[in-house]
This record gives C-alpha cells, sequence and structure tokens, in this order.
C-alpha cells in the first residue's frame, strides 16, 4: 500500500514527469494488485502526466497476464496516446519500439521485479543492471518459459551411425565436426530442447538452437580463459533467444555470441563460431560413416518424430513474435547462408539457401576477405577462405578452379592439387527476418 500512495501523490500532484525526484517504474507495480477502483485511478493521473517512459512498463505488465479489467484499462491508455485503437499485446509491443527509449531510472529494476512472479531467477537478469544494458531493455520479451524451461541437452548421449536406425535419409540434421569428431544433431529432436552443450574433438561446444529464427550456431564455450556454462534465459530479443550464463547470469545475444546485460556486457566478450551444415541425415552418413549421432535417450518424454516439433509455426511465414523491422525481399522464414569471419559484423552477407542450391558455387567478399561457398542440391553450404584462388565449377562433389585443378573438400578445409589448403569458415543458417533485424544493413544475395 505505501508503494501505492507513494505514487498516486506524485501523480496527483503532477510530478510524474517533471520533479527530479519521480516515482519511477517500480511504482507501478501496484497495478498488478487488481485494485480496481485504485488502478484507475493510478491510470488517469498518468494519462494527466503523461511522459513516453511510462509506456514500456505498462506493455511489460500486459505481457504477464493481468486480469481482463486492468488489461482493458492499459489497452485504452495506450491507444489514446499513440492516437489509434490497439487491441492487442503485440501491436502495443510495436507501438512502443516506435518510441524513443527513454526510461525510468529504475526500469530494469521494474521488469525484474515484474518477472521474478515467473521465475525468481529472472530478477537477477534485470535487477541494478540498467546502466550496462547494450540493447533495448524494452525489446527484452518474455518467451513464455523459465530458466531452462525448454530443457537444454547437456553431454547427450551420442550413438554410432548404424544405430540411429531412427532416422530417415532425409531427416535433417545439423552436422558439426571438430579435429575430426563428427556428430550430428537431428533436428527433430533438437527442436524439442534448443540447446546442447557437448565435447566435440575436446572443445565444449555450446549449440544454440533457436527454433524461431531457424539457427544453430556451435559456440566454443570458453572465452579469454573462462569456460561459460551457457542455457536458455526463457526471454527473447527480436523474436531470437537470449542465452544466460550460471556464473553471473547475464543476458547473452545469441546471434552475436556476446553478452549484453549483466556484469559481463561490458568486457570485451566474443564466443568463437564453429562451422555447422544443415544436412540431410543420408548426405551426412555417406560423407562420415564414422560419424555419431544424438540418441532418441535423451531423458526426456518426447514425440521426436520428423516435424512433430513447431509444425505449426515452420509450416507458415507467420512469426510467434512480433520484430520492429521487416524486409520483403525474402519471406520471413526463407533459410539464408551466414559467413562469420572476422569482419562479418561491419560488412555483412546474407545468401538465399534456394539461390545457393541452384547456383552450387559462389564467390564474394567480407570486409576484405575473399569466400567461396559451395552448396549442395539438399542446400546443404559451406564456406572456406578462397585467398587468390578463384574457382569456376562445382558439381557432384568435384570442385573445380579457374585453370581446371582439381580440389578436394572436407569439412575442415579444401586441398589443391599442390597441396596448398583453404581453411573452412564458420558459418550456419538462419530465417531472413532474424537476420535482417540484427542486420539490417545486410547484403543479399538471391
Amino acid at each position: 500500500m505505501k508503494k501505492c500512495s507513494f505514487l498516486l501523490a506524485f501523480l496527483l500532484l503532477g510530478c510524474f514527469a517533471t520533479q527530479a525526484q519521480e516515482p519511477g517504474a517500480l511504482e507501478l507495480l501496484a497495478l498488478i494488485d487488481n485494485d480496481s477502483d485504485r488502478n484507475a485511478e493510478l491510470l488517469q493521473a498518468l494519462d494527466e502526466n503523461w511522459g513516453n517512459e511510462a509506456a514500456f512498463p505498462l506493455v511489460d505488465l500486459l505481457r504477464i497476464g493481468t486480469d481482463a479489467q486492468l488489461y482493458a484499462q492499459i489497452t485504452s491508455l495506450l491507444s489514446k496516446k499513440a492516437g489509434r485503437p490497439m487491441r492487442e499485446y503485440d501491436e502495443m509491443l510495436q507501438w512502443s519500439w516506435s518510441l524513443e527509449p527513454a526510461y525510468f531510472s529504475d526500469y530494469a529494476d521494474f521488469k525484474g521485479e515484474l518477472y521474478r512472479h515467473i521465475d525468481p531467477r529472472f530478477r537477477l537478469y534485470f535487477f541494478g543492471r540498467q546502466k550496462n544494458a547494450q540493447i533495448r531493455l524494452d525489446e527484452i520479451v518474455w518467451g513464455g518459459v523459465g530458466q531452462d524451461g525448454i530443457p537444454p541437452l547437456r553431454d547427450p548421449t551420442m550413438i554410432a551411425a548404424d544405430e540411429g536406425d531412427y532416422l530417415a535419409a532425409n531427416d535433417v540434421v545439423f552436422g558439426v565436426e571438430i579435429n575430426g569428431d563428427a556428430r550430428a544433431y537431428p533436428k527433430r529432436i533438437l527442436a524439442w530442447h534448443e540447446f546442447f552443450d557437448d565435447v566435440i574433438g575436446g572443445v565444449r561446444i555450446a549449440g544454440v538452437y533457436c527454433t524461431l529464427c531457424g539457427t544453430v550456431i556451435a559456440y566454443d564455450c570458453t572465452a579469454n580463459g573462462v569456460i561459460h556454462d551457457l542455457g536458455t534465459s526463457g526471454f527473447l530479443y527480436r523474436s531470437n533467444k537470449l542465452m544466460y550464463d550460471k556464473a553471473t547470469q547475464s543476458l547473452w545475444n545469441t546471434i552475436d555470441g556476446v553478452p549484453v546485460v549483466g556484469p559481463l556486457a561490458e568486457r570485451d566478450i566474443q564466443l568463437n563460431v564453429h562451422p555447422v551444415v544443415t544436412t540431410t541425415w543420408g548426405e551426412w552418413k555417406a560423407l562420415h560413416p564414422d560419424t555419431k549421432v544424438l540418441s532418441l535417450d535423451t531423458g526426456h518424454e518426447r514425440n521426436y518424430d520428423e516435424g512433430a516439433a513447431y509444425r505449426s509455426y515452420f509450416g507458415t511465414d507467420d512469426l510467434m513474435f512480433p520484430v520492429p523491422l521487416t524486409d520483403r525481399r525474402l519471406r520471413n522464414k526463407a533459410e539464408v547462408f551466414i559467413i562469420r569471419t572476422d569482419g562479418f559484423a561491419a560488412d555483412p552477407l546474407a545468401m538465399s539457401i534456394d539461390w545457393l542450391r541452384r547456383r552450387r558455387l559462389h564467390m564474394d567478399s567480407i570486409g576484405g576477405e575473399r569466400v567461396v561457398v559451395l552448396a549442395e542440391s539438399s542446400g546443404a553450404a559451406r564456406a572456406y577462405a578462397a585467398g587468390e584462388h578463384q574457382f569456376f565449377s562445382y558439381k557432384k562433389g568435384v570442385l573445380k578452379d579457374t585453370q581446371g585443378r582439381l580440389w578436394e573438400l572436407s569439412e575442415q578445409q579444401l586441398t589443391g592439387p599442390g597441396g596448398e589448403t583453404l581453411e573452412r569458415l564458420p558459418a550456419h543458417n538462419t530465417f531472413w527476418f532474424a537476420w535482417y533485424n540484427m542486420y539490417p544493413e545486410t547484403r543479399l544475395v538471391k
């Protein structure tokens, strides 16, 4: 009651946006007490002394499932301030994103106190962490589950290829090879877990699968000599899952592999990426007969049939969560191929998988580094450094340069007839909408 009275006194005095000591976002938590008369007074005072900073916590309140009356009251107020009727949470969220991110000084604390009602661990993500946030706090949206609410696979059981008889040849797998250790992670399993923590070729890897944005990225868990124990936070940024680390509960951007909120956000931390190829079980097994593959014995009861997970989501071009940016050069969920050279962030490049499937060979440059991309008829794509070499054709697994010389392919490198080598580059697939919302200035090849 004290918080409510404190807020109401300030609001009714007209001091909401004009006094040096404003009540702040935390005081708006009083609205969830469901006192309808009091809430009406508070929202009326907000209306009469409006500042756009109030929009962000109000939209957050809608996300956690307020009662119908409070939802209608907040919706009415936000519609009035937007100058147009809005009924759905997504509409109000996107309108708030169009505002300048001018927050109450305790907005992050508000998010922590609000979302701890969902999971007490959520408070740690936000409380006291406003000043070091590297992304817009209002764009951090609850994804509907608790911390690791989608159960990760940690040190999962792997089996030999000939034991993977539950897989059909055309089932989608995500293939990773490190130091000669080849492993396949079937989409039909990983879609239910969205994260695996495994040791591949002696390297501890965090395999992050954001089903919403259609990407698996294999991160080296070790950065600057520190092993980061990562997991699924339960929150999204631009419809892309945010990771967290267990030691500091900092939030991490999945696409970039960097901490963005919390004590690690201001440190120079960048996780290294290993190549991931999205291919079929038949293709991967033919190339790697000694591969290991995930066992169906995950310790969880799920329907691991091909296509069972996220069937309706993958079956349309609609998004489950809104994003601030849209680009219609490709469908939202059209797959694009992303190469992660050292200079990719300054010169981002996306290549349509459908285009690569038809083209089979493409040469380009990223940040001044020449690259060559080779694609199979299935759409499986791999990228290699090109150096000064110029390649001419890639057909039926045979790569020729412009001098007619044949090159050998492996997961690690290209090897020329004279023994020269070109290294494999880290790369992965993702949905177009997800990449564009992180890198709207990207060059698109389609």
